[in-house]
């Protein structure tokens, strides 16, 4: 059976809850209640818990005494227009802690949680659900004709089908009084347009990364934190927009997970900008070899030719020079590989001595 909230029809792998998913889509961000093992006397009666709509949108309700929801169970809301249906992320303590972290006061102004949904409105619930890819569709097509530089990337219905959420980016400001106007003369419901940024557009989407894995916004990734150029420095990585930047057309998160093991394998290595001076001439910093401790320099009059040395050797050279102590030249401290060393498995491909063995026959 497949999950009855989902467009998708897809048979839930992890949670295996066959009926309704925990946060209305396959895969996507849950909350794990880790206060289930104790008592409710012991949790305590919190009057508020919170909802997630679709795309991982949510909101903090009021429970009324007559209720009593599990975390996962689909709940009738209060909302400014009408009513809508969510599904329970968390109840109980849990709630107050997220709300505490959210700075959201206990007196603030705050929706109410009326019933459970009934079978036709779930039932409706659903029909609206499959009506908003030719929403989304139909509305691109009227931001074309009016000119407007902006892309609707989604559109989320109200449970009671009185309104509609289209979500859009733009890079700059829009004036999309008119659109809305065409668009509520033909769509007959009231039009709420959102902007949300391009990360967020491409955790909503979907896709596949250059690693072959779910995009981490879309799957797991609840934060978009701040990724500059620094990182891909730090990590020696090229400047090449193609394969730094993530579907959202910026850099990608990823490059933050390994930068704090970068910067501190850095740490033991001097700085690229010290020239070691020898006395055939000045050796500059070409490039380095983080995890194995190595770096190439090459003389400033001759970039061609790189010498291999060690962090320790170019630590000495500089000690060195730093006391005017004399270097003869770079080649004297460099690594000196093995003769014998394993050849590269393109110097010697497989089937070249079979061939140069047919060459011979014909020849003979």
């Amino acid at each position: 059976m497949g999950c009855a909230s989902c467009s998708n029809g897809s048979i839930p792998a992890g949670c295996r809850n066959n009926g309704y998913c925990a946060d209305n889509q396959c895969h996507k961000l849950s909350s794990f209640d880790w206060l289930s093992n104790l008592a409710r006397d012991q949790q305590g009666d919190y009057p508020f818990v919170e909802v997630r709509f679709k795309n991982g949108r949510k909101s903090f309700f009021k429970i009324p005494n007559y209720l009593e929801p599990k975390m996962g169970s689909l709940v009738v809301v209060q909302v400014d227009y009408g009513y809508d249906i969510g599904v329970i992320a968390l109840k109980g303590e849990l709630t107050r802690a997220q709300m505490r972290l959210k700075k959201v006061p206990d007196d603030e102004l705050i929706g109410n949680v009326l019933r459970f949904p009934s079978q036709e409105e779930i039932q409706l619930w659903q029909e609206l659900q499959k009506k908003e890819a030719f929403l989304q569709n139909r509305s691109r097509k009227m931001a074309l004709n009016l000119g407007l530089d902006m892309k609707i990337s989604d559109v989320e219905f109200q449970a009671d089908g009185r309104k509609a959420i289209f979500f859009y980016t733009a890079d700059q400001r829009v004036d999309f009084r008119e659109l809305i106007r065409v668009m509520a003369a033909e769509f007959k419901i009231k039009i709420e347009m959102r902007q949300v940024g391009m990360r967020a557009e491409a955790s909503r989407l979907g896709g596949i990364g250059i690693c072959g894995r779910e995009l981490c916004c879309s799957s797991w990734l609840t934060d978009f934190r701040k990724v500059s150029s620094t990182a891909a420095r730090f990590q020696q990585l090229s400047f090449n927009p193609d394969r730094l930047n993530g579907q959202c057309g910026k850099l990608k998160c990823c490059l933050n997970y390994e930068l704090n093991s970068y910067t501190e394998a850095l740490k033991k290595f001097p700085s690229t900008n010290i020239k070691l001076k020898t006395q055939k001439g000045l050796g500059v910093f070409q490039k380095m070899n983080i995890f194995s401790d190595l770096m190439w320099y090459s003389y400033e009059t001759d970039r061609v030719n790189w010498f291999k040395f060690d962090v320790d050797t170019v630590k000495e050279i500089i000690k060195k020079n730093r006391r005017s102590i004399p270097v003869s030249k770079l080649e004297d401290h460099m690594i000196k590989e093995e003769k014998d060393s394993e050849r590269d498995f393109f110097d010697n491909p497989i089937g070249s001595s079979k061939k140069k063995k047919r060459k011979q026959k014909i020849r003979a």
